[in-house]
């Protein structure tokens, strides 16, 4: 499997953001039928009733290049990416910040997590309603595949998120970025209802930690 180019890594928090100003051709689609109601008020059941998740992931770029790492989610409002050696990358949600650090530069960025699609994930109530609008579902080989963007704006960009379609469960997400890039993260050995200690969430620049000798 070939390895992560480090510049699409380090373009990824800017992915996020921009893909969710971008612009598909696909926006205006057609009215969501009974079923496909239905099938997303699964998909927000079951993430409202999501608390904690630890999970592996594998992260795929456009290009194929690939990285790998664990995952913890603690909603509403936290998450937690971190990549396996020699990737040194750490992705961080808390306070309502995205954080992206780059241990081996020494080097962090901060973005709102309002500005990523992946803060649908962690609100306190999942509504994919409102400021947020479904503009596709789909259904086959098991899965369902929800895309939503953000409402009310004349250029927007995508997240399609893929569940298991019996019982429903997250399995992948798809970033699209104004490029038509595409980033897909699948989730492998998830285990749900743990308790996670709060510094795994506390940000707080990692460069002071490492200065003081607390682990990432």
């Amino acid at each position: 499997m070939p390895g992560m180019d480090r510049r699409t890594l380090l373009a990824l928090p800017l992915a996020l953001s921009s893909a969710w100003a971008a612009a598909p051709a696909w926006a205006q689609s057609p009215g969501l039928t009974d079923r496909d109601r239905a099938d997303v008020a699964r998909v927000e059941a079951w993430l409202g009733a999501l608390r904690t998740m630890k999970a592996r992931f594998l992260q795929i770029a456009q290009n194929g290049a690939a990285a790998e790492g664990t995952a913890w989610i603690q909603r509403p409002g936290r998450m937690r990416f971190e990549y396996d050696p020699p990737e040194p990358l750490l992705l961080v949600a808390s306070y309502g910040q995205f954080f992206y650090f780059d241990r081996q530069l020494k080097q962090a960025t901060t973005l709102p997590l309002s500005s990523t699609p992946l803060g649908i994930l962690l609100r306190d109530e999942v509504r994919l309603s409102g400021d947020v609008t479904v503009g596709r579902v789909e259904r086959g080989g098991g899965l369902l595949r929800v895309t939503v963007f953000r409402t009310g704006r004349a250029a927007e960009g995508r997240i399609t998120l893929v569940f298991n379609d019996n019982p429903v469960e997250l399995r992948q997400w798809a970033v699209v970025d104004a490029q038509a890039q595409e980033t897909r993260v699948t989730l492998s050995q998830a285990e749900y209802g743990g308790r996670f200690p709060a510094i795994l969430f506390d940000f707080n620049d990692p460069r002071f930690r490492d200065e003081l000798g607390i682990p990432q």
